[in-house]
């Protein structure tokens, strides 16, 4: 009897360990995954108390997205580079010099802006098969044939401005980053066109993240409990109706916002829904492998390097009309806040992991710490400090999780 009693007892103990192992499991995969994202949360509310409600007013949070947007498109281009265990060390340096051939155009030349961008996005191209060029099919590393690009397009940019500053570009093209959506509903407190738009973007990725979800319950996939898929749909529709009724609180969304908006939209479906996002996935993950199974491995690094130096000429415009001048000065380090974006949300340093979320999360974690710190009076030469560790703990968290998949 007694020995029925312990071994029913054991049972008991065993199951519950394989309970309590299991929430533990469980737990640690959904920190995992979403660990940007509650880091930037937790950011958020932190600030907010540490600037004492000034952080999340409406213009401040309006203005972090205006300030930040340029580094977000960065980000999205440089995701790609990264993929495929390369990096692009002139982007900052293309940034100055498109803008400043933007000025020349709009300003100088008086060239109409729906014209001028168009031929600035292809010059942006080009210089992005430039590197492309010697990178995919001359062999040259990314890291050397990047440098030389951000030591030339640097002085490059002194040429074309001559030093000096050129402004000020047209009313219309400064709108791309500091106008804003107008409201066809009214002209109330609140701007209702954009509290429209949050509601149906919010039913779209619920419903998308549902469709999702049933596919993968279709095809034999493990998929989330219907308890955390409702938690996750709640926090998803509180978040994106809390911030659009912040915007909306004063100008609505931003132009530039939307733009952002389109772009993830672009590469989200490029990397997870294309070929051609399986190929560039494969070729970071292992060159060698992708070679054989007959993935063009050149061809898909050159026009990489092509796209990146499109976003980059994009981004150069956007911090162009931000500041209503092109300067010889522009884009300054902003690599380096790129790739610290990329890094920070979950791309390897050895390529073949990484999404576009992670990217943009993490670009904006680096912007939330820059504005907050900004605002409790932390100077910039603590900000530059405190971004270099972060960017070190990315990397050294990336090694960590390496080497605990592999044991």
């Amino acid at each position: 009897m007694q020995n029925s009693e312990s071994v029913q007892k054991q049972e008991i103990g065993e199951k519950n360990l394989k309970k309590n192992g299991s929430v533990k499991a469980k737990f640690t995969g959904v920190f995992s995954k979403y660990s940007m994202v509650i880091i930037l949360l937790f950011l958020l509310v932190a600030f907010q108390f540490l600037t004492e409600g000034i952080f999340l007013r409406p213009l401040n949070i309006t203005n972090l997205v205006l300030q930040n947007s340029h580094i977000l498109v960065l980000a999205a281009g440089m995701l790609l580079v990264v993929l495929l265990g390369h990096v692009d060390l002139s982007v900052g340096s293309v940034m100055a010099f498109v803008g400043g051939i933007s000025a020349i155009l709009m300003v100088q030349m008086k060239i109409s802006p729906f014209l001028a961008v168009p031929l600035c996005l292809l010059m942006g191209a080009f210089i992005g098969a430039w590197n492309g060029f010697w990178v995919a099919y001359v062999g040259i590393p990314a890291f050397i044939v990047t440098l030389a690009g951000l030591l030339m397009f640097r002085g490059l940019t002194q040429v074309v401005l001559g030093g000096t500053s050129i402004a000020p570009f047209p009313k219309i093209f400064q709108s791309l980053s500091s106008g804003y959506i107008p409201d066809f509903m009214g002209s109330g407190s609140l701007h209702m066109t954009s509290m429209l738009i949050g509601i149906l973007l919010t039913a779209f990725l619920i419903w998308s993240q549902w469709q999702s979800r049933n596919r993968k319950k279709k095809n034999l996939f493990e998929v989330d409990s219907m308890n955390f898929f409702v938690f996750k749909s709640i926090l998803i529709a509180v978040t994106i109706v809390g911030m659009t009724y912040v915007f909306a609180s004063y100008e609505g969304y931003p132009i530039i916002l939307v733009v952002l908006g389109v772009i993830v939209a672009a590469y989200a479906f490029l990397t997870n829904k294309t070929i051609v996002g399986r190929q560039i996935y494969a070729t970071g993950g292992n060159r060698k492998a992708a070679e054989l199974s007959g993935i063009k491995t050149k061809k898909i690094t050159f026009w990489v390097f092509v796209n990146m130096g499109a976003m980059a000429a994009l981004a150069g415009m956007i911090l162009a009309a931000r500041l209503n001048a092109a300067t010889p000065q522009a884009g300054n380090s902003l690599e380096l806040d790129a790739m610290a974006a990329v890094y920070f949300g979950g791309a390897s340093t050895s390529g073949g992991i990484g999404t576009i979320m992670g990217a943009i999360v993490g670009g904006l974690v680096m912007g939330v710490l820059n504005n907050g710190m900004s605002i409790i009076g932390v100077g910039v030469d603590w900000q530059q400090a405190i971004k270099g560790l972060i960017l070190l703990l990315a990397v050294v968290l990336d090694l960590y999780n390496k080497k605990k998949k592999m044991a």
